[in-house]
């Protein structure tokens, strides 16, 4: 007779979360994007939503939070109801490199359901174009020949562009001055300028100064060569093996949401990224779209943070906030 009853009774104990999960999405879903409005990341995340939400049949409310690299986001996202209305667009700062160099009111991946990948697009090696170097082997050779006279800008202490210099810097055994800016554009200024002589940015910043002549690219992150600098050369095939710097966008959510809200959501996500319009739009961005399941993404985002912290503590990279 027990049993029975409690055979029974198990599909009622179940009823809330399968109704739940069938009637998903009832209402619009607030999508928080970790930056201002204005810029590629947000418009990555307006480009993915627009599209994300017809295939739900429901609307995405983009959310801007600026401020504190993402932390302000983060903690919002990890403070909300774990029912599916709550998404975030963690990218390589909020689940990667921030986690790795300072010590953060979140854990990212305690805190945090893993949806899906959006994309990423490689790191570019640059350098001013007054420099006699045409490749990286030329490169490393100047470096040193004038040791010590050298510097890099990057886009903030601990930001991707600084730790993927690092990793370069650790890999040739050389030395460069780092010179750290309030962001990827006036470290454009002054390598344009010539105040800094090479910089680690992430492709989408780096093409228009590529195409106007005024930085030299030397070199790619990543496994294969990009379709916008086809004669740019990987790091990797240069001998510089597994150096896969990238400047990734993904999607989270609060932690332990439904699993079967997180597959509906995942399914719609990679039906959305396959679309060829898509891959176009996000070309603009130099983003090559990445869909893999949310437990493929949970373990790239641990991978990632592992990486930097590695290198942060290699290198004595640990930030007061």
């Amino acid at each position: 007779m027990k049993r029975r009853t409690l055979l029974g009774a198990s599909p009622l104990l179940l009823a809330p979360t399968l109704l739940h999960a069938q009637s998903y999405p009832s209402k619009p879903i607030r999508y928080i994007v970790p930056v201002a409005a204005g810029g590629g990341s947000d418009m990555v995340g307006r480009t993915v939503t627009e599209r994300w939400g017809k295939a739900l049949g429901q609307t995405f409310v983009v959310d801007n939070q600026g401020g504190g690299g993402g932390v302000i986001a983060s903690q919002n996202t990890a403070k909300a109801a774990p029912d599916g209305y709550t998404l975030m667009q963690g990218y390589v700062a909020t689940h990667g490199t921030s986690p790795a160099t300072r010590k953060l009111p979140y854990d990212p991946i305690k805190d945090f359901t893993p949806i899906g990948m959006i994309g990423g697009t490689p790191n570019v090696l640059v350098v001013n174009a007054g420099i006699p170097a045409r490749d990286v082997r030329e490169f490393v050779a100047y470096l040193r020949a004038n040791m010590g006279k050298i510097s890099y800008g990057s886009a903030g202490a601990g930001s991707l562009t600084h730790l993927t210099m690092e990793l370069f810097k650790q890999q040739i055994n050389s030395f460069m001055v780092h010179i750290p800016y309030r962001g990827v554009a006036p470290a454009f200024t002054d390598l344009i300028g010539g105040q800094t002589q090479a910089m680690f940015p992430g492709l989408a910043a780096a093409l228009p100064h590529i195409r106007s002549g005024r930085v030299r690219a030397l070199a790619v992150t990543g496994g294969q060569r990009h379709p916008q600098l086809k004669d740019t050369p990987t790091l990797d095939e240069l001998g510089y093996k597994g150096f896969d710097a990238m400047q990734w966008y993904g999607v989270v959510g609060p932690a332990n949401m439904p699993a079967a809200i997180v597959k509906q959501l995942n399914d719609t996500l990679g039906t959305v990224l396959k679309a060829p319009d898509m891959r176009e739009k996000l070309s603009i961005e130099a983003i090559e779209p990445m869909p893999m399941s949310a437990e493929a993404f949970g373990k790239f985002m641990r991978e990632d943070i592992a990486r930097w912290t590695r290198l942060a503590r290699d290198r004595g990279i640990q930030l007061d906030s």
